[in-house]
């Protein structure tokens, strides 16, 4: 009998060979993967609570390329939610988790991630001509419950205003004798 980690590389190696017409995409056969639609869940909670709390939103899942990895692989970063905020230009990361018992949600967003969502911010302010703009980056933690019988209970979203600024993402010299 196969394991289901070799059903699964064979299911998916005989979805690449499928012969398929041009522009059409391959449907998934089974249902998504639970913590996508945690995620999908989350996003769309953030969404409502920021409009509530007087965002105007403007884009969602915002994607564009950034660069390449060490490897030459083209690395694409997205923005969750931009936003207006008053007149300040809001890009919003969205974190969320079915438990907060091990981490804070907003623990995940690395450097590495504020990077990313920072070179993003910057290509859609250049885009649309925004450089002179205010602008800030946000995070909206969204913990849901986790069980099943706590399904309908309410979850905690919680925004966090101004959580990095682009000073703080600034690669240093090795050469620097002073290290703040």
């Amino acid at each position: 009998m196969q394991s289901s980690s070799e059903r699964m590389r064979f299911t998916f190696s005989k979805r690449l060979n499928e012969k398929r017409p041009a522009g059409t995409s391959v449907k998934p056969e089974e249902p998504p993967i639970p913590r996508f639609d945690l995620g999908q869940r989350g996003e769309t909670l953030a969404i409502e609570h920021l409009e509530r709390a007087g965002y105007r939103i403007v884009v969602g899942n915002f994607r564009v390329p950034i660069g390449r990895n060490t490897r030459g692989v083209l690395v694409d970063a997205e923005i969750d939610v931009v936003a207006y905020d008053g007149a300040t230009l809001c890009f919003v990361e969205v974190r969320t988790r079915a438990s907060d018992e091990f981490a804070a949600p907003q623990t995940n967003v690395d450097l590495r991630k504020r990077r990313q969502i920072a070179r993003a911010g910057r290509a859609y302010r250049r885009m649309l001509g925004l450089m002179g703009e205010a602008y800030r980056y946000d995070v909206v933690t969204v913990v849901l419950p986790g069980t099943e019988k706590e399904i309908d209970a309410a979850p905690r979203i919680e925004i966090l205003k101004n959580f990095w600024t682009d000073a703080g993402l600034r690669k240093r010299n090795w050469q620097d004798t002073r290290w703040d």
